[in-house]
């Protein structure tokens, strides 16, 4: 097993008023040689976004999107006509595919909305666009993975599904608890991105919002500190 910590104030910001966001990869102004990506995927934002702003209508082409709402909820209208809020509990996918427009706005006028939004290369190009989301109860599936996001060719119906071999979890875990992970495909690897409490993995503590990059693995082990919820990113390497 290898592991790589990411600790939280090494990645990317920008402060524009109504967003601050936080940057795991390169992505716009922020640009490091040593964080383009992780395997296939290329992006993890993590927003907070005023009352009443948000992202305008603009462009993706050939890239699955994943919105998670962490904290209030957002706006969404797309060129294929899908149009209403994505809260707190549900999960957002879209294939851009051959190109889609869409924009994602606060749904409230006063409260922040906070958001984790990820990015990741799709095996198959030029589709046709594709929307879909869906609400997940993990508040009370406790101490176990949820799975949220599978590959469109296994998936079992439970998870959304994208255009890649990858396999999205999210966990809320107690405290002095532990769970193991299996690789899913062999030869993928694993992004954890600690959302909330304190985590050891591979002898490495990672406190709130620390990554953790892993590869070379069938399982891994994950201890719980204290109350955690964590996302985990399963993708191909290459």
């Amino acid at each position: 097993m290898t592991s790589q910590l990411f600790e939280s104030n090494t990645r990317g910001t920008a402060d524009f008023g109504w967003l601050k966001a936080n940057f795991s990869f390169s992505f716009g102004n922020y640009f490091n040689p040593d964080r383009l990506q992780f395997g296939m995927l290329r992006v993890l934002n993590d927003d907070t976004i005023a009352g009443g702003r948000g992202f305008g209508t603009h462009s993706h082409a050939n890239m699955e999107i994943i919105t998670i709402p962490l904290e209030g909820g957002l706006q969404h209208r797309d060129s294929m006509g899908n149009e209403g809020i994505i809260g707190f509990g549900e999960v957002q996918v879209m294939s851009a595919g051959s190109g889609i427009e869409h924009s994602e706005m606060n749904a409230s006028q006063h409260e922040d909305a906070k958001t984790l939004q990820l990015w990741v290369f799709p095996d198959t190009e030029n589709v046709t666009p594709r929307y879909d989301q869906k609400s997940f109860d993990i508040e009370n599936q406790i101490n176990t993975f949820v799975n949220i996001v599978s590959p469109n060719d296994n998936n079992d119906g439970n998870a959304l599904w994208v255009y890649q071999k990858t396999f999205f979890h999210i966990g809320i875990f107690d405290r002095n608890t532990s769970v193991t992970y299996e690789v899913k495909i062999p030869k993928n690897g694993v992004y954890l991105f600690l959302i909330e409490g304190e985590i050891v993995v591979n002898n490495q503590t990672l406190m709130a919002r620390d990554a953790m990059g892993i590869t070379d693995f069938d399982q891994f082990e994950i201890k719980i500190s204290t109350k955690s919820k964590i996302l985990l990113v399963e993708v191909p390497m290459n």
